[in-house]
Protein backbone atom coordinates (compact mmCIF):
# COMPACT_ATOMS: atom_id res chain seq x y z
CA UNK A 1 0.00 0.00 0.00
CA UNK A 2 0.63 3.89 -0.42
CA UNK A 3 1.45 5.82 2.24
CA UNK A 4 -2.21 7.29 2.25
CA UNK A 5 -3.48 3.68 2.37
CA UNK A 6 -1.27 2.61 4.84
CA UNK A 7 -2.32 5.52 6.86
CA UNK A 8 -5.77 5.60 6.66
CA UNK A 9 -5.79 1.81 7.78
CA UNK A 10 -3.88 2.74 11.04
CA UNK A 11 -6.54 5.31 11.75
CA UNK A 12 -9.44 3.00 10.67
CA UNK A 13 -7.89 0.17 13.25
CA UNK A 14 -7.41 2.95 16.07
CA UNK A 15 -10.96 4.37 15.90
CA UNK A 16 -12.53 0.48 15.78
CA UNK A 17 -10.69 0.01 18.87
CA UNK A 18 -11.69 3.53 20.75
CA UNK A 19 -15.12 2.28 19.71
CA UNK A 20 -15.00 -1.18 20.68
CA UNK A 21 -13.37 0.70 23.71
CA UNK A 22 -16.07 3.68 24.52
CA UNK A 23 -19.03 2.88 22.25
CA UNK A 24 -18.89 6.15 20.56
CA UNK A 25 -20.04 5.70 16.85
CA UNK A 26 -19.74 9.65 16.60
CA UNK A 27 -15.87 9.71 16.63
CA UNK A 28 -15.90 8.29 13.23
CA UNK A 29 -17.84 11.56 11.88
CA UNK A 30 -15.75 13.31 13.68
CA UNK A 31 -12.41 12.05 12.58
CA UNK A 32 -14.22 11.86 9.03
CA UNK A 33 -14.77 15.56 9.23
CA UNK A 34 -10.88 16.79 10.06
CA UNK A 35 -9.99 14.55 7.44
CA UNK A 36 -12.13 15.85 4.92
CA UNK A 37 -11.34 19.47 5.86
CA UNK A 38 -7.28 18.82 5.15
CA UNK A 39 -7.71 15.92 2.47
CA UNK A 40 -10.04 14.88 0.78
CA UNK A 41 -7.84 11.47 -0.71
CA UNK A 42 -7.19 11.00 3.08
CA UNK A 43 -11.08 10.79 4.07
CA UNK A 44 -11.83 8.31 0.96
CA UNK A 45 -8.73 5.94 2.33
CA UNK A 46 -9.93 6.28 5.99
CA UNK A 47 -13.62 5.31 4.74
CA UNK A 48 -12.95 3.10 2.75
CA UNK A 49 -10.65 1.21 5.49
CA UNK A 50 -13.23 1.07 7.85
CA UNK A 51 -15.58 -0.19 5.41
CA UNK A 52 -13.26 -2.83 4.78
CA UNK A 53 -12.53 -3.48 8.39
CA UNK A 54 -15.86 -3.84 9.75
CA UNK A 55 -17.09 -5.92 7.05
CA UNK A 56 -14.44 -8.51 7.84
CA UNK A 57 -14.94 -8.25 11.11
CA UNK A 58 -18.74 -9.00 10.73
CA UNK A 59 -17.89 -12.03 8.36
CA UNK A 60 -15.78 -13.18 10.67
CA UNK A 61 -18.28 -13.23 13.50
CA UNK A 62 -20.54 -15.21 11.17
CA UNK A 63 -17.71 -17.43 10.40
CA UNK A 64 -16.89 -18.17 13.81
CA UNK A 65 -20.58 -18.34 15.01
CA UNK A 66 -21.15 -21.38 11.87
CA UNK A 67 -18.39 -23.57 12.87
CA UNK A 68 -19.53 -22.94 16.60
CA UNK A 69 -22.96 -24.25 15.68
CA UNK A 70 -21.37 -27.09 13.79
CA UNK A 71 -19.13 -28.16 16.32
CA UNK A 72 -21.71 -27.94 18.86
CA UNK A 73 -24.31 -30.14 16.68
CA UNK A 74 -21.31 -32.72 15.89
CA UNK A 75 -20.43 -32.94 19.32
CA UNK A 76 -24.20 -33.16 20.24
CA UNK A 77 -24.52 -35.94 17.58
CA UNK A 78 -21.70 -38.06 19.18
CA UNK A 79 -22.98 -37.57 22.07
CA UNK A 80 -26.02 -39.53 21.44
CA UNK A 81 -24.80 -41.92 19.18
CA UNK A 82 -22.56 -42.64 22.45
CA UNK A 83 -25.55 -43.28 24.58
CA UNK A 84 -27.90 -44.92 22.75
Amino acid sequence: MGVTEDLADELARDVIKAIDATGDEDIVGEITKVLGASSQTAEEAFLTALRVRRANLKARAILIERLRRFKAEKDAATDTGAGG
